[in-house]
């Protein structure tokens, strides 16, 4: 009996009395104080930046130091990033801090990630160019190691001169 009694005094512990409590989501964010902050202690706000400001704003003024962020996806960066330049101590999940790189190795990252969907699209662009040739039965790719190339690109600017000649004149 003893041991179940401590377990509970435990569990019901505040560890941290100047903590809030966020859940985001896609268009909505929902936000918890302790009771004794806000006459309000729940509120919900819109996941535009002002609303974010805003929220950043009520939890200055509820005194609150640490925040709790729980999310799916990328809609917690934007809040993360306006309670860190605020002060607050922001953990992503609510066991423990989530490593979150200084915002130089963010912006590098997210460049590094688009250069390779870049790839990725190029790369099925290329094929797209295969592909045509082979219908047109011109086997260019079957002689050329890469089409795209200086060599490729001479041989298929001046394809497409005759072409557009001959459809001009035509």
């Amino acid at each position: 009996m003893a041991k179940r009694a401590e377990k509970r005094e435990r569990r019901s512990m505040v560890l941290q009395p100047d903590a809030a409590g966020i859940d985001i989501g896609a268009e909505e964010i929902f936000v918890a104080v302790p009771p004794d902050r806000d006459e309000e202690s729940t509120r919900r706000f819109s996941s535009f930046t002002r609303d974010l400001h805003a929220l950043a704003d009520w939890l200055g003024r509820c005194r609150i130091q640490t925040v709790a962020m729980e999310s799916t996806g990328v809609y917690w960066i934007p809040l993360f990033q306006i309670l860190e330049e605020r002060g607050f101590e922001v953990y992503l999940g609510l066991l423990r801090a989530s490593f979150r790189p200084p915002d130089a190795i963010c912006a590098l990252r997210t460049l590094w990630r688009h250069r390779g969907s870049l790839l990725e699209m190029a790369a099925e662009h290329i094929l797209h160019m295969q592909k045509a040739l082979s219908q047109m039965n011109l086997q260019l790719h079957h002689v050329l190691s890469d089409i795209t190339g200086t060599s490729g690109q001479a041989i298929l600017d001046a394809i497409l001169s005759i072409w557009r000649n001959s459809v001009i004149v035509g």
